[in-house]
């Protein structure tokens, strides 16, 4: 089917936003039009990762858009990466998420904890799509609680020596290098580069996942891999270092489910208009008109939410709190919305000729990965009484 999206913006949003704003989100609207939509329920339905959108996802900046230009970015601004994650995931959550972590997980953490030789022979191949990368946090049996990892490395004299189990990571599969996490012998959380192709190394496909299924998904088992010292990242270690790089990420989420939001509203609007039940289209009654009424109404909230959050971000002001705040409420809005747009579309909702019933699929993931909406809750929570309640 043609790709008819138009974007909702109830608020003229766009008059806040600068020209090249504007300039760098179409690119990436027309090339989603262009390169994913034809392609991308066919790969959801064969749980498949489209390789062959790697070029093009390097091309409208999507690697690192923040990335200075002298390491291969863009050097563009927080709200131009929020606007190319947001119209990525209007296109699909798992090709965003494919984005996400590139930029924000792998390229963000060598950027900023990385020495000057990590940064000169890894960004420009990453923002290239040349190197693909994934990072590793969660653990079998430490997910919200990663400081509990037992992946591990020790001091051999003239390399490091790696064990443990990383799980639910995305673009493992096809990953040339890992950020990892780990312990040194004194339980303290460092950054180590794994490549592929070190021996003990491997990263087993996740199969049968009902979300997430244009995404490829695996685990990174390290056993007694040798590491060159020189990979450890210097500059930040505790558990503050992935949390930073989650902060960015989370930061991407939060714009990338207004997309994905956006998507299902405009489907069913749509739909509703042309829909004749009873001698008139369906957007023509009470009770489809208050799901669409509330759909825009809380994707303009978002909308608002996610600029302000940029603004924030621009000037190094945004709290890892109102991250957490903006990614658990704009998640929770664009589940809510697909399970609203999927009934207006009836039946054919769930079938693969409209893409409700896949974003839908793909957010149950979202609400869960980077902070599940639980702990988001809770997050928010410490910050306004000074009391931690998942301790």
């Amino acid at each position: 089917m043609a790709d008819l999206f138009q974007a909702p913006d109830y608020y003229n949003i766009d008059d806040l936003l600068s020209d090249e704003h504007k300039m760098v989100r179409d690119a990436a609207r027309d090339w989603v039009k262009r390169e994913v939509s034809p392609i991308i329920e066919d790969a959801a339905q064969k749980a498949e990762f489209p390789k062959s959108i790697v070029k093009g996802l390097a091309e409208i900046g999507a690697f690192g858009p923040y990335i200075p230009e002298e390491y291969g970015g863009a050097g563009l601004d927080q709200i131009s990466y929020g606007l190319i994650m947001q119209e990525i995931e209007r296109g699909d959550s798992g090709v965003r998420s494919t984005a996400s972590v590139q930029s924000s997980l792998v390229m963000y953490p060598i950027w900023k904890y990385g020495s000057e030789e990590q940064r000169k022979k890894y960004l420009p191949k990453l923002a290239s799509g040349e190197f693909m990368g994934c990072f590793g946090l969660t653990e079998p049996d430490y997910g919200s609680n990663p400081g509990g990892m037992l992946t591990n490395f020790k001091d051999k004299g003239d390399h490091y020596l790696l064990n443990g189990a990383k799980m639910w990571i995305s673009n493992a599969p096809f990953a040339d290098i890992a950020v990892v996490w780990a312990k040194n012998e004194e339980g303290r959380i460092h950054g180590l580069i794994v490549e592929r192709g070190m021996e003990g190394f491997t990263t087993p496909e996740t199969h049968n996942k009902w979300s997430l299924r244009a995404s490829a998904t695996g685990e990174l088992i390290f056993n007694d891999v040798k590491i060159p010292k020189e990979n450890l990242l210097p500059n930040k270690s505790g558990l503050g270092a992935p949390l930073g790089c989650l902060d960015s990420a989370r930061f991407g989420i939060a714009w990338g489910a207004i997309g994905a939001a956006m998507d299902c509203y405009d489907t069913a609007l749509r739909y509703a208009k042309e829909r004749i039940q009873f001698d008139k289209p369906i957007a023509g009654y009470q009770l489809q008109q208050k799901k669409l009424a509330e759909m825009i109404t809380e994707i303009t909230k978002a909308q608002l939410l996610a600029l302000r959050l940029g603004q924030l971000k621009n000037e190094g002001k945004a709290t890892t709190a109102q991250i957490s705040m903006a990614k658990r409420n704009n998640v929770d809005m664009a589940i809510k919305i697909a399970r609203e747009a999927r009934q207006i579309l009836g039946g054919m909702g769930i079938t693969g000729e409209y893409s409700i019933m896949r974003h839908m699929m793909n957010l149950e993931s979202v609400i869960t990965y980077e902070g599940t909406h639980d702990i988001h809750l809770l997050i928010t929570g410490m910050d306004i009484t000074g009391i931690a309640a998942f301790k």
